[in-house]
C-alpha cells in the first residue's frame, strides 16, 4: 500500500475557498491530481454527505473532513494549511489546519482508525505547532505518516517505547432521562474514540443504569461527569481527577471534555471527586465537582430533585385520569372511592346509579369498581411526589444521608397546616406543598451535610449515615419547618392558589404565553422543569370539575411541550432542503416525540442552529400555550401527550391550540433558516460539476 500521505497531497499557506465546501472539493481535486482517487466527483459527494450531518471542525484551529467512498481505491490523506482560515463548525473559531480523509466504501475500518490516530496527535500541541512550522510539504508528510502508521518511522534507530493508552469514565444524566442523557453518551464515547482513549460511559437515564465495574473506575485515570442532576452513587469515583458539566456540552465540545481529562489525569493539582465524609461508604456532596459555580449547582440541586419526581407524577396523574375515564369525575368523592375499596370487591360490584356515579363507563360497576382502585393507588403516587421532591434533593446535596431527612420534610411539607383566626371559627391554610418541600429539602441536605463533616471516633463513623444524620437533621430541619417556616409558606400557597382561582381572560392568556416560552427555551432543561413543575402540583390539588385553573395550566404547558419537536418535524418536510441529511432523519423522529410530549426531540435542531431555531419554537410555543387558555382547554393527565386524550376537556380546543403553534413555529424555522443559508439549488449543481 503507497504511504497514506505524501508531498504531492499536502497544500501550505493555501486559500482554498471561502467556506468548507470549496476546501473539500480542493482537497479532493488534489487527491485527485496525486492520481489517489479514482472519482473525484463521487469522493467530493460522499465528503460532503458526511460533512452534513454534523461539523467536522475540532477545538484549536483543526478540521478532518472524512468519509468512506468509491471515489478511491485505498485509503489516503490530503492536507492543506490555510491562509485564510475557513469555518469548519468548531466553537472556537475557524480552522487552519485541515486533513481530508477518505477510505474505500468496501473497505475496513481503516478510515477510522487513522482518524483515531490522527485526532489522538492533534490534541498534542506538539504536534500542531509542528505543522504550523513546517517550512516543506515533504516535512508534513513525515510528521503525519510517523503518526498514523502502525511501524514506527523509517528514520528512527529503535522503536519507541509504547505509550501508556489512558482509560477515562463518564457519567451522563438529565433531569427526565429520556434524551439529553444518550446523546450526551454518544458525543463522548465517538470524541474517546477519534482520541484513541478507552471510555466507559455510565447512563443514569430512564430506562435504568448499568453501574460501571469497580474495577472499571478503579482502573481509570480521570472521571467525566456531563450531568443536570446529582450523580448516583458518586462516592465510587472518590479521589479522581473530574471533568465535570452540564449535560448538553458534550453535544458540541466532546473533543475538548476529553481533551481535558487526559490533560486532568496527568496533573496533581487538578480538580477531583470530593471523597466520602459519611462513613460506611456514603459519600456527602453530590455536587458537582471543584469550581462549579453557586447557579450551577442550585440548578443541578433542584433538578436532582425534579426528576425524580416525575414518575410519582406520571404514574399518579395517568392512574388519576383513567379513574375518571371509568369511574367518572364523581369517584373522587371521598365517599365514593371509599366505600367501593372498602366494600365492594370483583365478586361484589357497586351499583353506580345508588353511588350518584352519573358518568361510569357504560353505566359498568366493573368499571367503577376498576376506577376507584385507580383513584386509591393514583392518589397514594401522587402523595408521595412531594416527599420525593425534597428528599431526592436533599440527597442531591449529602447523598445517600440526605434522602431520609429529606423525605420527612416531604411529608411535612403535605401536612403542615397554618391556622388562621377568622372570628369565632379557625380555618385551615392549605399545606406548604412544592414549595415547601423544595425549601424543607435544601435545609435537609445542607444541614446533613453539615453534620456528615463532623470528627467523629472511629467507632462511631458507621452510626453516621445511618443514625446520626437522619436523627438530628431531621429533628433540626423539622423544627425550623414547623415553627419558623410553616405558616409563611402556608400563606404563601394560599395566594398562589386564590391567584390562580381568579384567573380569567387576558391574564389567563398572559400566563399561558408565559408558560409557553418556558417550555420551549430549554427543551427539557430548567426553566422547561420548572413551568412543568408548577402545572404539575397543582393537577394533584385541582378538583374534580374540568375548569379548574390547575388543569388548564397544565393542559396549556403540555401543549406547548409538544410543538417544538413537531414543528420541527413539519419543517423538514416542507423544505428539506434547508436542514442535513440527519436533521430529516430527526425530523421523523420528531413527530412521535412531540405527539407523546417529549419535548427534548427538538434538541438536535436547536444545537445545530440555536440562534434560529429557539426563538422560532418559542413563538409556536407561546402561541399555543395563550390559545390554550383562551379556549378553556383542560387535561387532567401531566403527562402523554396525545394519548391522554380521554383526560381533556374541549378536545377541539386542544387540536386548535396545537395545530396553530406547530404551523406557526414551522413557518418561523422556515424563515429564519432561509435568511442567510446558502441556496440549495446553486449548492447542488456546484456538487454535480465538482
Amino acid at each position: 500500500m503507497q504511504d497514506l500521505i505524501t508531498a504531492d497531497l499536502v497544500r501550505l499557506d493555501a486559500d482554498l475557498g471561502a467556506d468548507r465546501h470549496d476546501v473539500i472539493r480542493a482537497l479532493a481535486g488534489v487527491v485527485g491530481d496525486a492520481g489517489r482517487a479514482t472519482d473525484v466527483a463521487q469522493l467530493v459527494e460522499d465528503a460532503f454527505a458526511r460533512e452534513a450531518t454534523s461539523g467536522t471542525g475540532l477545538p484549536g484551529g483543526i478540521a478532518i473532513p472524512h468519509c468512506r467512498t468509491a471515489g478511491v481505491a485505498e485509503p489516503v490523506l490530503g492536507f492543506a494549511r490555510l491562509s485564510p482560515t475557513v469555518d469548519f463548525g468548531a466553537k472556537d473559531g475557524p480552522a487552519d489546519l485541515v486533513f481530508l480523509i477518505a477510505a474505500p466504501a468496501g473497505g475496513d475500518n481503516t478510515h477510522l482508525q487513522l482518524l483515531t490516530k490522527l485526532a489522538r496527535a492533534l490534541v498534542k500541541p506538539a504536534f500542531t505547532d509542528a505543522l504550523r512550522a513546517a517550512t516543506t510539504p515533504d516535512e508534513v508528510a513525515v510528521l503525519v505518516n510517523d503518526v498514523v502508521s502502525a511501524a514506527p518511522a523509517a528514520k528512527h534507530a529503535a522503536p519507541a517505547a509504547p505509550e501508556k493508552k489512558h482509560s477515562l469514565v463518564a457519567v451522563t444524566a438529565c433531569p427526565t432521562g429520556i434524551a439529553h442523557t444518550y446523546m450526551a453518551a454518544e458525543a463522548l464515547e465517538a470524541a474517546a474514540s477519534r482520541a484513541g482513549v478507552d471510555l466507559q460511559v455510565e447512563t443514569q437515564g430512564s430506562a435504568g443504569a448499568k453501574p460501571l465495574a469497580p474495577g472499571t473506575i478503579a482502573a481509570a485515570d480521570a472521571v467525566i461527569f456531563a450531568v443536570d442532576v446529582g450523580v448516583r452513587d458518586r462516592h465510587r469515583f472518590a479521589g479522581k481527577p473530574l471533568v465535570s458539566s452540564g449535560v448538553k456540552r458534550p453535544f458540541d465540545q466532546a473533543d475538548q471534555m476529553i481533551a481535558e481529562a487526559l490533560r486532568y489525569a496527568d496533573d496533581p493539582n487538578a480538580p477531583r471527586v470530593e471523597g466520602s465524609g459519611a462513613g460506611a461508604g456514603d459519600s456527602v456532596g453530590t455536587g458537582g465537582g471543584a469550581g462549579e459555580s453557586w447557579g450551577g449547582r442550585t440548578r443541578r440541586v433542584l433538578m436532582t430533585g425534579v426528576s425524580y419526581m416525575i414518575p410519582f407524577v406520571a404514574a399518579g396523574g395517568l392512574l388519576i385520569a383513567l379513574s375518571f375515564l371509568l369511574g367518572g369525575y364523581e369517584i373522587a368523592n371521598d365517599n365514593n372511592y371509599g366505600e367501593i375499596a372498602v366494600n365492594n370487591s370483583l365478586f361484589d360490584l357497586p351499583s353506580p346509579s345508588a353511588l350518584g356515579l352519573d358518568h361510569a363507563l357504560f353505566g359498568s360497576g366493573l368499571a367503577a369498581y376498576i376506577g376507584a382502585l385507580f383513584f386509591v393507588i393514583g392518589k397514594t403516587a401522587f402523595m408521595l411526589f412531594i416527599p420525593a421532591l425534597a428528599g431526592y434533593i436533599a440527597y442531591a446535596i449529602a447523598d445517600r444521608p440526605g434522602i431520609a431527612p429529606g423525605f420527612v420534610m416531604g411529608g411535612l411539607a403535605g401536612n403542615i397546616f397554618a391556622v388562621q383566626s377568622a372570628g369565632d371559627s379557625p380555618v385551615a391554610m392549605p399545606a406548604t406543598g412544592f414549595i415547601g418541600a423544595i425549601i424543607g429539602g435544601v435545609l435537609a441536605g445542607v444541614v446533613a451535610h453539615w453534620i456528615g463533616g463532623w470528627k467523629v471516633p472511629t467507632w462511631a463513623r458507621g452510626l453516621m449515615p445511618v443514625m446520626v444524620i437522619p436523627l438530628f437533621t431531621s429533628v433540626i430541619v423539622g423544627l425550623l419547618m414547623i415553627i419558623v417556616f410553616g405558616k409563611p409558606i402556608a400563606w404563601l400557597m394560599d395566594q398562589l392558589t386564590q391567584g390562580l382561582n381568579s384567573l380569567n381572560g387576558g391574564s389567563a392568556i398572559v400566563l399561558g404565553v408565559i408558560l409557553g416560552l418556558m417550555m420551549a427555551f430549554d427543551m427539557g432543561g430548567p426553566l422547561n422543569k420548572v413551568a412543568y413543575s408548577f402545572a404539575a402540583a397543582g393537577v394533584g390539588t385541582a378538583g374534580a370539575a374540568s375548569d379548574s385553573p390547575e388543569l388548564k395550566i397544565m393542559a396549556a404547558v403540555m401543549l406547548a411541550g409538544m410543538v417544538p419537536p413537531i414543528a420541527l418535524a413539519l419543517a423538514t418536510v416542507l423544505r428539506p432542503r434547508l436542514f442535513s441529511s440527519a436533521e430529516d432523519e430527526n425530523g421523523k423522529a420528531g413527530w412521535a416525540l412531540g405527539l407523546s410530549f417529549i419535548t427534548e426531540g427538538a434538541i438536535p435542531f436547536a444545537a445545530a442552529d440555536p440562534l434560529r431555531v429557539i426563538p422560532a419554537i418559542m413563538l409556536g410555543s407561546a402561541v399555543t400555550g395563550g390559545l390554550s387558555m383562551a379556549l378553556d382547554v383542560a387535561v387532567r393527565a401531566p403527562h402523554g401527550g396525545i394519548f391522554v386524550l380521554f383526560a381533556v376537556h374541549n378536545i377541539l380546543g386542544y387540536f386548535i391550540a396545537l395545530v396553530a403553534g406547530t404551523v406557526v413555529g414551522a413557518m418561523a424555522v422556515i424563515v429564519l433558516k432561509s435568511i442567510g443559508t446558502e441556496d440549495p439549488e446553486t449548492a447542488d449543481r456546484e456538487l454535480v460539476t465538482a
